[in-house]
């Protein structure tokens, strides 16, 4: 799994390779992305034995656009988003749940600091230039909603680099300059022009499928449905 070309601008395949490249818009602070991922997972080993094979690229959107760099009090800033502390909780205790479904242990008691993710999708960017953009997308979901860590560290990010088997010291020295900033920026307003608005929405050969962590036999059927459409279209 990698990235290359953002969703909104994917080349169009010719028949052979129709229907086959999937593209996530995601967040790296965005709970429902994680478990959208593992939903995503499990239609992908659905549909692999009915031998349909995908690639999976993710690709940026911040759901905190204006965050400052140095992120936020998580309490606090949810508190005002949400209307209030119990209201955050209660939001809290609803993700915690969906998440426990797919088998992901939420401890979002954990989590001090809201992050601005600018740097957390620089660095799946670039891990997306050495093949291993899917591990350190886990990793990243992994250090946020179940270490509790703040993934608006430059160290914590190096640590999720490593941890997906990425050099630590080629992470660390790529996020300490600002190659790729502009460019996710860029991104993240294309995802919006092209109309997407939450996340995680899913395109396929760059067409919009849908958006949420939908169960997973609802995405094997829509990915296997627009397949075969996408496949018809290129063959005809």
């Amino acid at each position: 799994m990698d990235n290359d070309t953002p969703a909104t601008q994917a080349p169009r395949p010719d028949a052979d390779t129709a229907g086959a490249r999937i593209d996530i818009v995601s967040d790296a602070i965005c709970p429902w992305c994680y478990i959208g991922k593992r939903q995503l997972e499990r239609a992908l080993a659905i549909l692999g034995q009915e031998g349909l094979r995908f690639s999976v690229h993710w690709n940026p959107f911040q759901l905190n656009p204006d965050m400052p760099r140095e992120g936020c009090d998580r309490a606090e800033y949810r508190a005002r988003k949400f209307g209030g502390p119990e209201q955050a909780a209660a939001l809290d205790r609803r993700i915690t749940e969906a998440a426990a479904a797919v088998g992901l242990g939420f401890r979002t008691d954990l989590m001090t600091r809201t992050p601005n993710t600018i740097d957390a999708h620089r660095l799946i960017w670039f891990a997306g230039q050495h093949g291993d953009q899917d591990a350190v997308m886990e990793a990243v979901f992994k250090a946020c909603f179940i270490q509790g860590r703040d993934i608006g560290d430059a160290a914590v990010l190096a640590d999720c680099a490593a941890e997906a088997g990425l050099p630590r010291h080629e992470a660390a020295a790529f996020l300490a300059g600002d190659l790729a900033a502009a460019e996710m920026r860029a991104a993240d307003q294309a995802a919006r022009q092209a109309g997407v608005n939450g996340v995680p929405s899913f395109f396929l050969d760059g067409y919009f499928l849908f958006s949420g962590a939908m169960p997973a036999e609802t995405i094997a059927e829509a990915l296997r449905r627009a397949r075969a459409v996408l496949q018809g279209q290129r063959s005809g």
